[in-house]
């Protein structure tokens, strides 16, 4: 007979993420709406100044959303939008950082991944860091749903 362990939940009872898990997912949630709306006022209000510059802000909150639902939901398939989503965040921070500290003509105006998100606290330089470390900890479990 098998003894059960009875300080471990069950995977049904167990919670989908507690402690930074939490942290991680509700910072990802304020960058995707404070890059969503960044980006909005600034298409919508003077696209023609800057467009490489807002549709790269545009873009950078498409990929906080995505990354949001994605750590959020179960599966393997979200796991790999997840990994995904975060390496491609962390890449454009490091493009977009680097040319707009060699080339300012590039970005006339910042973008958030603009010198590796010194607008926002250099989180989005940290935050993909602590996202793929979070991801690489809970890696999907054998039998969990594959979406």
């Amino acid at each position: 007979m098998t003894e059960v362990d009875p300080t471990v939940d069950a995977p049904a009872t167990r919670p989908r993420m507690s402690g930074i898990g939490r942290v991680l997912v509700a910072v990802y949630a304020v960058l995707a709406l404070a890059a969503t709306g960044r980006s909005f006022v600034q298409i919508a209000t003077k696209f023609d100044e800057a467009p490489l510059a807002y549709l790269l802000s545009a873009l950078a909150a498409v990929v906080y959303v995505l990354a949001t639902v994605a750590l959020i939901a179960r599966g393997r398939t979200w796991y790999v939008v997840a990994w995904a989503t975060i390496v491609f965040e962390f890449t454009g921070v490091l493009v977009v950082g680097t040319l707009s500290l060699v080339d300012p003509a590039l970005f006339p105006h910042d973008t958030v991944w603009s010198a590796f998100g010194r607008g926002y606290l250099f989180i989005p330089l940290v935050l993909p860091l602590l996202g793929m470390w979070w991801l690489a900890r809970h890696p999907v479990r054998r039998g969990e749903a594959t979406a």
